[in-house]
């Protein structure tokens, strides 16, 4: 980003992060709000450093802070208001098989769209979308969290189990769409919670679709499964 802002190629960029001793608090980069904050920052110190140097004044240094456009609460009688400064959206389809005899899922595909505003990195978007996917599915068919009298059940991988690179879709199909944010650095906005937030109810529906059956619980352990499909007379 600062390169492009800058018009000066990716190596001449030099990257000091993380540096207590030389950097200020940033605050959290939680609620995929790094690229927004980072970007929008980076963008306003590029420019203010460039009107430095045509003003011949060398070096050209410049601190920018950006601070996000307030939000609003509902209106009281017409429930309208900005309760947040930007929304990134996204849709997702599953492929999905069932074993009726044993209750074991498998995610087969995943189509994933995501509207990121604009695409700062492909890369990374791809990477975001498919570690969010393979994090969903844990937390949809493997992860089975347990405890009693406050005392954790599972506190291994051996007994917590989370996706294998044997368990995870077959296929990750990446849709990048960019619908430029007014507000985000060159039209970005978050989307690092997106792909998780839509997958288990899609893996849900797809369960149904193939077995007829609804589930109102997970995660879809094959013994959930597949008891869930004798109660309705399907296994």
């Amino acid at each position: 980003m600062a390169a492009h802002a800058l018009k000066v190629p990716v190596e001449s960029i030099a990257l000091i992060v993380s540096d207590t001793a030389t950097t200020e608090n940033s605050g959290s980069a939680s609620a995929s709000r790094m690229t927004w904050m980072s970007g929008n920052s980076i963008k306003g110190a590029c420019a203010a450093a460039l009107e430095k140097w045509r003003n011949e004044d060398r070096p050209a240094i410049a601190t920018y802070r950006y601070v996000a456009p307030p939000t609003e609460v509902p209106d009281p009688e017409t429930g309208k208001s900005k309760p947040n400064l930007a929304y990134g959206y996204v849709a997702e389809a599953v492929e999905a098989e069932v074993d009726v005899e044993t209750g074991q899922v498998r995610v087969v595909r995943v189509t994933c769209a995501d509207d990121v505003g604009a695409a700062i990195n492909r890369r990374l978007i791809e990477g975001q979308i498919e570690g969010a996917i393979a994090q969903a599915q844990g937390w949809t068919i493997h992860e089975n969290w347990q405890t009693k009298d406050g005392i954790v059940l599972t506190p291994s991988l051996s007994t917590y189990l989370i996706p294998g690179v044997l368990d995870v879709p077959e296929r990750v199909d990446s849709v990048i769409l960019e619908y430029a944010d007014e507000n985000g650095p060159w039209g970005a906005r978050g989307m690092a919670e997106m792909p998780f937030i839509p997958l288990a109810p899609a893996i849900v529906a797809a369960v149904h679709d193939a077995t007829g059956v609804w589930f109102d619980a997970f995660p879809l352990t094959p013994w959930r499964v597949l008891a869930t499909l004798k109660d309705q007379g399907k296994g």
